[in-house]
């Protein structure tokens, strides 16, 4: 048995090796309760053992995955009051990234998870069963094309990506399903500013305006960004174009 901080850990509850991450997350802000870490615990089982049959990650290992993936995922917190957001919407959620991880740890957001790939809409499908999460759900298809239904567009509180792509193509994808005056959030490492650069046309030609980048050390994960951009504007109908277009031909 562990004490920490005040909360008692039990090897037999599966969650003895989540120590750390839950320090982690109390820095940030994140007081998780056991039911929060079984689930977390829980999605990483889930990920491996499906990681097996299909590309999931390349980061297997279990402290990897906390810190890379998980405590990643919830580094937003640096830059908005996840309390106070209702709607999300996680462009290229892949394996679910930061899309689970934000509503195990705030169970009140009624989250949307888009995937281009129907084997991995199936394991996030299966993830959200096991968990237990409700008002969550993975759709399959292309951002491009979620983005012109009334359903969807201009629909969310936040809009956030991690995907890997550039922060032009990211914008079009992304900005079109926020509402205005509300945030679309992208995660990226490393330094940004050239790449900020080439996509401020972008951001404005779509209503959007880069409002700050929070710049931070994951813990010993290495350099992070932030890119927060603030919706001004709606976005006009002709955005984003075409599947395939904004990636080929960034604006």
């Amino acid at each position: 048995m562990h004490e920490n901080k005040g909360k008692i850990i039990n090897k037999s509850d599966n969650i003895y090796g989540l120590e750390q991450f839950a320090d982690d997350c109390r820095e940030m802000g994140i007081d998780l309760s056991q039911k929060q870490l079984l689930q977390f615990e829980k999605y990483y089982e889930l990920l491996i053992k499906w990681n097996s049959l299909m590309n999931l990650t390349a980061i297997t290992e279990h402290e990897e995955v906390l810190k890379k993936h998980f405590l990643d995922s919830l580094s937003i917190v640096k830059t908005v009051d996840m309390t106070k957001i209702h709607t999300l919407m996680d462009v290229g959620t892949g394996a679910g990234f930061p899309g689970i991880p934000l509503k195990i740890s705030y169970p009140h957001l009624k989250v949307v998870l888009l995937d281009s790939l129907g084997k991995r809409v199936k394991f996030l499908n299966h993830v959200t069963e096991e968990l237990g999460l409700e008002d969550i759900s993975a759709i399959h298809g292309r951002a491009e094309d979620f983005a012109r239904q009334e359903k969807y567009r201009e629909s969310f509180d936040l809009c956030v990506s991690r995907a890997v792509a550039n922060l032009s193509s990211l914008s079009e994808y992304c900005i079109p399903y926020t509402k205005k005056n509300n945030l679309f959030i992208s995660y990226k490492s490393g330094k940004v500013e050239e790449e900020l650069d080439a996509a401020r046309r972008a951001v404005s030609l779509l209503g959007g305006k880069v409002e700050k980048v929070c710049r931070f050390m994951l813990t010993d994960a290495g350099e992070r960004a932030l890119v927060v951009i603030r919706k001004e504007k709606s976005t006009p109908k002709k955005y984003p174009r075409k599947a395939g277009l904004p990636a080929k031909e960034p604006l």
